[in-house]
Formats: structure tokens, C-alpha cells, sequence
């Protein structure tokens, strides 16, 4: 099984899960992972599952303008050119039959905070043509700027792994 993982990271902390969703998909697929303003430039591999993730910003997937917000927030240098939402939204759609995930990071505190780019990007992916291997996940920061919550690379890598276990296992009893 091959999957790819594109990911749009202000802060860091969408990478790190990016980078724990493909060790744990590792256990059962050969995976790439890709930065969102990369995607676009490097040649789409045909795979069995395309993983999506981003940061929440101001309630759902980031836009150039919360993007260029986000950058006054560190000295790292951070692209507010392109990200999920604009990479998804240039996307050719699909054939029938191809899966996908969608994760996003977002803060945990307070709890009844709503909104979720996991949710946007799964909205958008089965726009395209993709059916979802799971329901939407996000992973949990402590702040606007990080850290990861305690636990959730762990979360992350059980997670990728429970589903890429799942779809080996759909693609090998095919018929």
C-alpha cells in the first residue's frame, strides 16, 4: 500500500503530526510526506490513501489573510501564499474509489471551542471524489502557538496505523 501525506504547518505542530500519522501508517504502507506549498510541485504518486491535515484557524481551514496573522506570532518564516484550503481547491477530482484522511491540530482549551479544519478537509476531500477511511481527527495544541497536548503523537501514530491496517486489509480482499 502507498500513501502520501500533505500537510500545512504555521507553528510546527501539524508537522509533528504529520510526521507521527506517517510512522504509524509506515507499519503497513510505504509513505511520503509533503508540505502543502511542495505538493503542488512535486508529481501526485498514484496512491491507495492521500492524508490531509492543517492548522484551525479562526474556526475552520486557514486563509491567506489568518495565514499572514499567524506569521506575526514568530520570527520562523511561515508561506501565507498557499495552504490546504488552496491546494484542495485547485485539485482535480477523482475516480470513484479512492480514500483518503483528514486531520487537523487545533487548541484544546477551552473544550467547547468549535471548529475544526480536520472537518473542512474532509468536506472538501469527498467533494473531490474521495470516500474517507475514518471520521475527521483532530490533535490537540496547549496554545495558539503550541505545544502538542501530552500524548497526541502517540494518539496520532495509533491512529494512522489502526486505519492503515484497516485499508491493507480492504485493498488485499479486493475482488
Amino acid at each position: 500500500m502507498r500513501a502520501r501525506v500533505v500537510y500545512e504547518s504555521m507553528f510546527g505542530n501539524t508537522a509533528k503530526i504529520a510526521e507521527a500519522i506517517a510512522q504509524g501508517l509506515r507499519e503497513h504502507a510505504e509513505v511520503e510526506v509533503v508540505n502543502v506549498m511542495a505538493a503542488g510541485e512535486v508529481p501526485a504518486p498514484t496512491v491507495d490513501l492521500l492524508v490531509v491535515g492543517g492548522p484551525t484557524h479562526a474556526l475552520g481551514l486557514s486563509r491567506q489573510l489568518t495565514r499572514r496573522d499567524a506569521a506575526k506570532l514568530t520570527d520562523a518564516p511561515i508561506a501565507t501564499d498557499i495552504g490546504v484550503r488552496e491546494w484542495l481547491g485547485a485539485a482535480m477530482p477523482v475516480a470513484a474509489g479512492h480514500r483518503a484522511l483528514a486531520f487537523g491540530t487545533k487548541v484544546a482549551k477551552p473544550p467547547w471551542l468549535p471548529g475544526s479544519a480536520a472537518k473542512g478537509i474532509g468536506k472538501r476531500l469527498r467533494r473531490l471524489g474521495y470516500s474517507l477511511a475514518d471520521q475527521p481527527t483532530d490533535f490537540f495544541v496547549e496554545g495558539t502557538t503550541g505545544p502538542l497536548a501530552e500524548g497526541e503523537l502517540d494518539r496520532a501514530r495509533h491512529w494512522a496505523s489502526r486505519v492503515a491496517f484497516t485499508e491493507l486489509d480492504r485493498i488485499t480482499h479486493r475482488v
